[in-house]
């Protein structure tokens, strides 16, 4: 029996008919933008995409066999630099049959797909103490966006300046002070995405930064029809407050080559 041939994919229609409208292969896509290649053997599927999300990443989906061929294929056009990404149980299966591949690590993809809450989900929305407003914040608000994340979360990946950032959301106190923030960044045409979730350690644990999510994800929906997000699985207060904001947990990996091979 031959094996099937490999075929570039260079539309964003054939890439979601070939996925079956997978979310993580699809926001790697980036809508097919410019830099961002896409193959198919079989059923299996590879997107190579510069820094998304801070890393090379060529997202996967298929049998793992297939894929296997398929990423030893790739790799040798894109280089070593590109990370695979993709479902946990299939990135360590690939990385058991392609020669010094390693498995770097899982954690959560999460996801949340629907209509917004709200009717018009770009309107400036009520604090958690009904007294301060949740709403996008123009470009002057950078530094004090940056100063916050500095407080609450420094590790963050989306800092504002990036190129990849469309926007950042804020929630405000009764007394105008900014309490929590969320990110809309690397946003695909069908799959929005945000970051940068984080509320001032002054502000915790009364809902500044649900509000900001809330009202960050209304929007997207709105526009792209899901919404995901990454994070640690050793990240409980984070996961928690996402699910109760109705997203769910698919764990995801990457794979790289190593150090022998990249050379």
């Amino acid at each position: 029996m031959s094996m099937p041939s490999t075929r570039e994919v260079t539309s964003a229609d054939e890439l979601r008919r070939c996925s079956d409208g997978d979310s993580v292969v699809l926001w790697a896509a980036q809508g097919m933008a410019p830099g961002v290649r896409a193959w198919r053997r079989g059923d299996a599927v590879a997107v190579a995409a510069p820094f998304v999300a801070c890393r090379n990443r060529l997202a996967v989906r298929g049998p793992a066999d297939q894929v296997a061929a398929l990423v030893t294929e790739v790799l040798g056009i894109v280089g070593p630099t590109y990370r695979l990404f993709g479902d946990d149980s299939l990135v360590t299966a690939v990385a058991e049959r392609v020669p010094d591949l390693s498995h770097y690590g899982s954690w959560g993809w999460m996801e949340l797909n629907g209509p917004p809450r709200q009717a018009s989900a770009d309107h400036a929305g009520q604090s958690p103490d009904g007294r301060g407003d949740v709403r996008w914040l123009g470009q002057s608000w950078e530094g004090p966006v940056a100063e916050l994340l500095d407080v609450a979360y420094p590790g963050s990946w989306v800092r504002p300046g990036m190129s990849a950032v469309r926007r950042w959301a804020g929630a405000f106190t009764a007394d105008g002070d900014l309490a929590a923030v969320c990110a809309d960044a690397w946003a695909a045409p069908e799959v929005g995405y945000v970051g940068g979730v984080a509320a001032h350690p002054r502000w915790r644990g009364r809902g500044y930064a649900r509000a900001v999510l809330r009202f960050a994800v209304d929007a997207l929906l709105a526009e792209h029809g899901r919404v995901a997000l990454m994070v640690d699985s050793e990240n409980s207060a984070a996961v928690t407050l996402y699910e109760r904001c109705g997203f769910r947990w698919r764990t995801v990996a990457a794979a790289g080559l190593t150090a022998r091979r990249a050379a």
